[in-house]
């Protein structure tokens, strides 16, 4: 029996999605699983799998077009059944380009003002100058590259200095005086202002973080962890991995706090006006940096999972990322954010809620700093993490239990290996 294939909805606030490219055509055989096309979303182009074994007996919309989620995109069935085909869906197709402006009429160059005449140029290379004479030309603002003087060897002296300013002739120009020793100022280069329009994917960020921002009572609580355990245990780890599989210190966040988020499934929640939906997996979004912007890519059951299947994860779907042609799979149905900007030695920030999700955590660098502890300073690692949290869900008692248990995890590194 023929299935129709329809546009998916791929994120919280997807409306539509551009068909950006067709990679079966119509009589090609397609296996469940196949990529059918490439959709363009707000966010990424995302490589779309056919639904259905069979033919592609007849694409719906052409390529290039806007559709709607849930519009009919496409059929597959046998080769011989008889399909009905849906109605086309209304397509934001690209619009046709404007007519061509008509160039106005050329205008007249002006004449040209009758020319000016020029001093020469100053002679190349260091001014040859006695002291008094450089004295006399900075204090009367001379400018000795246009004397000519007449001493041993064409070296300007006073007597030149002082013909020069009895000439009262261009030799003698205004020059702004020295301010102590201050150099020269730089020339001031002339820029125009630029209006750069903005990709799909910074208008959503734009609007998307706007409105959590505005619609969310945000509060943050930050902790500062020590971290010389787990860099230990990571060093130890990645010495026997093979070197496109070592781990990055992010794939141990993840894991922490996925395990740390089973015991507070408050804020591993969504809110819903007057119910909050509390998710029964564990799905952590990473922020990963693409071109013009930020893409989360989403480690499911991240609670369940070792962490060497954590960081392998996490490297596939960064790569398609910012390749810009990500799985369905990769971007969608997370519950809990992590954003890491440690790897540009940030020591701390907070991060915007990603909406639907009722917190995300933002984590800064490991770093070397003086630590006092039973009244000695010593050389430590510490990292500091801030937790944003929807206030309507939870609370700072809450948020800052949620913080020490992740402690617990990061600083007895060993438990995220169990």
């Amino acid at each position: 029996m023929a299935e129709t294939i329809s546009m998916p909805k791929l994120g919280f606030d997807m409306r539509e999605g551009t068909l950006v490219r067709w990679v079966r055509n119509e009589g090609e055989s397609v296996s469940k699983g196949d990529i059918l096309a490439e959709i363009e979303t707000d966010k990424a182009t995302v490589e779309i799998e056919s639904s259905a074994s069979g033919v592609v007996r007849k694409l719906l919309v052409d390529q290039g077009a806007v559709v709607p989620i849930g519009a009919p995109i496409a059929i597959v069935g046998t080769a011989d059944e008889k399909i009905e085909v849906p109605s086309a869906p209304k397509s934001g197709a690209p619009k046709a380009p404007a007519a061509p402006v008509q160039p106005a009429a050329p205008t007249p160059a002006p004449a040209a003002a009758p020319a000016t005449p020029v001093p020469p140029p100053a002679p190349a290379g260091p001014v040859r100058a006695s002291p008094l004479a450089k004295k006399i030309a900075r204090d009367s603002r001379v400018d000795l590259g246009r004397v000519t003087g007449s001493g041993p060897g064409g070296r300007i002296v006073r007597k030149d200095i002082e013909a020069a300013l009895a000439g009262g002739s261009q030799i003698a120009e205004s020059r702004p005086p020295p301010t102590g020793s201050m150099p020269p100022a730089a020339a001031i280069l002339s820029r125009e202002d630029e209006t750069v329009p903005q990709s799909r994917l910074r208008q959503a960020i734009a609007r998307r973080m706007g409105e959590a921002k505005q619609s969310i009572p945000h509060f943050y609580v930050s902790y500062e962890y020590r971290m010389e355990a787990l860099l230990s245990m990571r060093a130890q780890y990645n010495a026997i991995l093979p070197e496109n599989e070592k781990t990055s210190l992010n794939d141990y966040i993840v894991r922490a706090v996925g395990l740390t988020l089973r015991q507070f499934p408050n804020l591993n929640t969504s809110f819903a006006g007057d119910k909050v939906i509390r998710h029964g997996a564990v799905n952590i979004g990473v922020a990963v940096a693409v071109e013009n912007g930020l893409l989360t890519v989403v480690c499911t059951d991240a609670d369940q999972k070792p962490l060497r299947q954590i960081s392998l994860e996490l490297k596939a779907m960064a790569a398609r990322a910012r390749e810009g042609k990500v799985h369905p799979g990769d971007i969608e149905g997370s519950t809990f954010s992590v954003s890491n900007l440690g790897m540009f030695d940030v020591e701390n920030f907070i991060a915007i809620i990603n909406p639907p999700e009722a917190a995300i955590l933002a984590v800064g660098a490991a770093r070397q700093v003086p630590v006092a502890e039973d009244g000695q300073i010593r050389i430590g690692q510490r990292m500091k993490a801030t937790i944003s949290v929807d206030h309507r869900v939870s609370d700072g008692a809450e948020a800052a239990r949620f913080m020490q248990t992740l402690a617990q995890y990061l600083e007895e590194p060993l438990r995220l290996l169990v």
